[in-house]
């Protein structure tokens, strides 16, 4: 098992947390997400899974990594990801 952390764009609630857990579990190989809203990183834990994956999974939601390009599509998938996740708490 490792852990990696990913500093990531456009976090800002719960809900937003809430909707990428959700999405990086549903990755194989990914056993843990941890998030910390207030410094927007992500820590996973996983045994054999694809860096380049979950990044990518990321920037679907709308949470590109620090970095990369954070577009207005980004930050508009983010909102509607930050707005599912807060139905689902």
């Amino acid at each position: 098992m490792k852990q990696t952390e990913i500093k990531i764009e456009n976090l800002k609630c719960g809900g937003c947390a809430n909707t990428i857990k959700k999405g990086l579990l549903n990755i194989e190989g990914v056993e843990n997400i941890d998030i910390n809203v207030e410094t927007s990183t992500v820590a996973i834990t996983s045994k054999n899974s694809d860096l380049r994956s979950i990044k990518e999974k990321l920037s679907k939601l709308g949470y590109p990594e620090v970095g990369d390009k954070n577009t207005i599509a980004h930050k508009a998938k983010s909102f509607v990801s930050c707005a599912v996740g807060r139905i689902d708490i």
